[in-house]
């Protein structure tokens, strides 16, 4: 592997970022994060951006008393912000109302249609506004949406273009099951797999009474479905960004489950049918409730990246999000309990394990070994296989037996040869420790790393306990 090409979702605009959003922005961060330290910064590229058109927008906008790309232009900045507060060192952020994405993405879409693969029809059915996307029967609970029980369903009629995705279920059930195209984790592989073999419809790829959006562009009159026109994301940034073009197809789809559908079959599907490379992997994570109720306005739980990072810090937030729950699991977040884990790991366990060196540390001239640091193979390899909270979990395994045996040894009783040979056994480790964290908590990493080079003194707290 010489390249390595990771995407977020792109995130609708109709909300501001919560935390939902950072989970899985944090998460590509650490995978870019590592992948740059192994294949070096140009051979990387971290995608991440938001999703604009669409009459969710249109009608947010309308709301607040703006258009539609002055309510997009006033949210967007939002998502940008939130990433920088922590720490997201994305490469390029993109908007679908780009003019170079749209120009593009019509492009790819007029290839589609001239390869044979999209004709006019009659959609009749039901309609999620909510989701903005028409629903099948079978997906129906009810006789709601699931992801939007409190919201009714409209039913439509109207002409639009199809897709032929009946075509291509074939082609992408051979490719899931030899692993050229890889979803992941494995019972998200199986959903999908189990419904491509009960058979695929057609889909329509076009609107007809959605302005704000890309217009069709063999038919003015129609605007390309928000939902295909966003994926086009993908691919449209590699072509307008000068030197990215090589880094199509994508190494990583980062989303969450409930848009698993369209990233799983819709998009490599368009792929094929615009004769472009698949994606070679797509993971998909799951939700989590906050205190164990969804997250919703209404109930007033919505936490917003500040909130978090207001509270625990830039890296503190990070590490509470990265290692609660197994990633690609549902999971539960709970502020008490963040409290707890906060205090345990961070304040008493890093924190309180390099306050304790580099105390003992201010009489000496040690420092850490002259020799470059590469993340530890096993915490490499857990990174590799998306297992995040397994990886901080061996570093923590370290950090947990350098505070054992640092009691054991008792250093503060010591002194000359015996003292240098304890504390040099601590400044390695320690050193190892922050080396291994720099994908996940870079902040903090080059904190300790700085603190360690050279002579070694005290400073204040990493974490300060709550």
């Amino acid at each position: 592997m010489n390249k390595f090409f990771v995407t977020t979702p792109l995130y609708y605009v109709n909300d501001v970022p919560h935390v939902g959003h950072a989970y899985t922005t944090i998460t590509a961060d650490v995978i870019a994060r590592y992948w740059r330290q192994k294949l070096g910064k140009k051979n990387v590229f971290f995608l991440t951006g938001t999703d604009e058109h669409g009459s969710n927008v249109a009608q947010a906008a309308e709301k607040a008393g703006k258009s539609p790309k002055e309510y997009a232009d006033e949210i967007a900045p939002r998502f940008a912000e939130a990433w920088k507060l922590l720490n997201i060192d994305y490469d390029f952020f993109i908007r679908t109302t780009d003019p170079r994405h749209e120009k593009i993405a019509r492009e790819v879409l007029q290839k589609i249609y001239d390869n044979g693969w999209i004709y006019e029809g009659l959609y009749e059915g039901f309609y999620c506004v909510g989701c903005e996307k028409f629903i099948t029967e079978a997906d129906i609970i009810d006789k709601k949406c699931p992801l939007h029980p409190t919201r009714k369903l409209i039913y439509q009629k109207e002409k639009n273009y199809f897709f032929k995705l009946s075509r291509f279920a074939p082609e992408i059930l051979s490719e899931i099951k030899s692993g050229e195209y890889e979803i992941l984790p494995e019972a998200r592989k199986n959903e999908v797999i189990g419904r491509l073999e009960q058979g695929v419809q057609d889909i329509s790829i076009s609107r007809a009474g959605v302005a704000w959006g890309i217009s069709v562009p063999w038919n003015k009159s129609q605007t390309i479905y928000v939902w295909v026109e966003a994926l086009f994301n993908y691919y449209t940034a590699t072509q307008f960004l000068v030197g990215k073009k090589n880094f199509w197809p994508a190494d990583l789809h980062l989303i969450g489950k409930d848009i698993l559908w369209f990233h799983a079959v819709i998009w490599p599907a368009l792929l094929l049918a615009a004769k472009l490379p698949l994606p070679k992997q797509l993971f998909a994570h799951g939700f989590f409730t906050i205190d164990g109720q969804k997250m919703s306005k209404s109930l007033g739980n919505v936490i917003s990246p500040k909130q978090l990072v207001d509270k625990y810090g830039l890296d503190g937030t990070r590490y509470l999000l990265l290692s609660a729950y197994q990633f690609g699991s549902d999971g539960d977040l709970s502020l008490p309990k963040f409290d707890e884990k906060y205090n345990a790991d961070l304040a008493n366990g890093l924190g309180n394990l390099v306050a304790r060196v580099t105390k003992l540390c201010d009489t000496t001239n040690l420092s850490l070994p002259d020799k470059e640091l590469t993340i530890s193979s096993p915490v490499a390899q857990r990174i590799e296989e998306y297992r995040f909270n397994d990886a901080l979990g061996v570093i923590w395994a370290v950090i947990a037996e350098a505070n054992r045996s640092f009691n054991e040894d008792k250093p503060w009783e010591l002194k000359g040869k015996p003292l240098n040979e304890v504390l040099t056994k601590q400044i390695i480790r320690i050193g190892q420790v922050a080396t291994d964290l720099q994908p996940f908590l870079p902040e903090t990493s080059e904190k300790i790393l700085k603190q360690f080079s050279g002579k070694i003194k005290s400073q204040p707290p990493l974490f300060p306990r709550i």
